[in-house]
């Protein structure tokens, strides 16, 4: 294989591997439901079903993602053809011993290869006696057999050398690309998680909300009875209780069809109950400061790090360009027998170098060496790109994780202020002063105000992820980044206070 074979092998599979990777670490980004689209919400189902519900929690769910997510299982595949590609690579630099051996009948015409009846008089010296050529037949057969070992080896072949550095800094491209998946497989699946306990907060809240709607319609109906309530307070009491019933529907219908999402991307099957046994995380994170955080990126990101390897492959598959010019020495030799099989066998054997100067090879030479300076440029400027590109991502990060922050508090504040304010207006009817109008208002500003602050604590901790996730950390400090305990509770026990009856 000459040495513009080989560069041109190792530049055309980098740029089918790496080329793959990126498209789907970009399909992750937008987080296609399809997983023929975006290979990090499928699965390979490797997990058996279970009748009985599997509890989950956010690290289990994590641990099997990294095991069988289909997105890190091509990535897995992929990294181990760049390691293939290698050793194909080196094979060429490397001695090559083969034993080869042969047996077979063939059939020559001498006559054909110049003994003739006339030259007779040469050879009379060689026969005994009274032998004449003519008593020889022209057409003959022979049975041989020949045995060898071949031998080369190439002792000078720098474009050869070139090409093999570049796959070493190419396997390890691929590695940092299979690390980047990794990275992405947790956030992806960190971000279901969350999202599935977002729901199943909506979803109780939605039922609480249900219970207290009965409640006040329990309380209208029976002041109805009594002649002290209106019918339409009855009526506009029972109509909140079905509005809300309605949402619990909804909400639970969500909550279903997060866990189905997560199944999906963790290896278990879609119908497999499971039970979150995590809860919404929350904590304050101690802020980071943004030239520390660009430190920790540049030294930790492995899509930064892959594509500093690139660089690498790309330099030194335009060194052999230019040393595709240079002469290349080569050993070969061979060792064996042949002879008539059956009878007397000679020993063989050949012993060369090849040295071999490329002198009308100009436009194919000038022809590499263009197109491996224009992907050089190439790599260059994503990697130039690729540097602000985290400065933006951090800075992006650290605004959302300040500002989620922030709307939790106020969130929190909202959801206090309206449980009190439903409080409040539940005691004015139960008095009398009122009618259950603003109880349902009251009920509607709750609800809303709850929805809000489930939205925002899971807003909180994807931002959380998302910085862990910029930052080139999340595989290994995910946690760190989601410690803390519950949310601070933001929902009124206090239910209006009458036993639970139908109306």
């Amino acid at each position: 294989m000459g040495s513009g074979t080989m560069r041109k092998l190792a530049v055309g599979l980098g740029a089918v591997l790496l080329g793959a990777v990126t498209a789907a670490g970009a399909a992750a980004q937008s987080n296609p439901a399809n997983s023929a689209a975006n290979p990090y919400v499928g699965s390979v189902q490797a997990v058996a079903y279970t009748a009985e519900p599997k509890a989950l929690s956010m690290d289990d769910a994590i641990a099997l993602g990294i095991k069988y997510n289909l997105a890190l299982t091509i990535a897995r595949e992929q990294q181990k053809t760049a390691d293939a590609e290698k050793l194909q690579l080196v094979n060429v630099l490397l001695p090559d011993l083969t034993l080869h051996g042969e047996t077979g009948v063939h059939q020559y015409d001498l006559e054909a290869e110049g003994f003739h009846p006339s030259i007779e008089p040469l050879f009379a010296k060689l026969f005994p006696p009274g032998t004449s050529l003519s008593s020889f037949h022209l057409i003959t057969k022979v049975d041989t057999t020949i045995g060898q070992v071949n031998f080369s080896q190439a002792l000078f072949n720098w474009a050869g050398y070139d090409v093999w550095r570049a796959a070493q800094a190419f396997q390890k491209a691929a590695y940092y690309n299979a690390q980047s998946s990794r990275g992405l497989v947790v956030l992806n699946v960190g971000n279901t998680y969350l999202q599935a306990l977002a729901a199943k907060a909506q979803a109780d809240y939605a039922r609480a909300l249900e219970k207290t709607d009965e409640t006040v319609l329990y309380q209208a109906h029976e002041e109805h009875l009594a002649g002290t309530a209106a019918n339409l307070d009855e009526l506009r009491a029972r109509v909140q209780y079905q509005s809300q019933q309605q949402a619990v529907f909804a909400t639970e219908n969500d909550f279903e069809k997060a866990k189905i999402a997560l199944n999906r991307e963790i290896g278990l099957a879609p119908e497999q109950a499971i039970t979150l046994t995590d809860s919404s995380p929350y904590a304050e994170l101690h802020p980071m400061d943004l030239a520390d955080a660009r430190i920790e990126a540049y030294a930790n990101r492995q899509d930064f790090q892959a594509l500093k390897q690139e660089l690498i492959v790309a330099e030194r598959e335009r060194k052999a360009t230019t040393h595709e010019r240079y002469p290349t020495l080569t050993f070969g030799g061979n060792w064996g027998v042949t002879g008539i099989s059956g009878g007397v066998y000679h020993e063989t054997f050949t012993a060369m170098g090849t040295l071999s100067v490329p002198l009308f090879k100009e436009a194919q030479f000038r022809g590499d060496r263009d197109v491996a300076e224009a992907q050089l440029d190439e790599i260059r400027s994503r990697l130039a790109d690729l540097t602000q590109k985290i400065d933006q991502q951090l800075r992006d990060s650290l605004l959302d994780l300040e500002t989620a922050t922030e709307t939790v508090r106020v969130a929190k504040s909202n959801v206090d202020l309206a449980t009190t304010a439903l409080d409040q207006t539940q005691d004015r009817f139960k008095a009398g002063i009122s009618d259950n109008l603003p109880v349902a208002e009251a009920q509607s500003t709750l609800a809303q105000a709850q929805t809000q602050y489930v939205s925002s604590v899971y807003q909180l901790n994807e931002a959380r992820l998302g910085l862990a996730r910029n930052l080139g950390i999340i595989d290994t400090q995910y946690r760190q980044y989601l410690q803390g305990g519950n949310p601070p509770e933001v929902k009124s026990d206090k239910a209006a206070g009458e036993p639970r009856k139908e109306p």
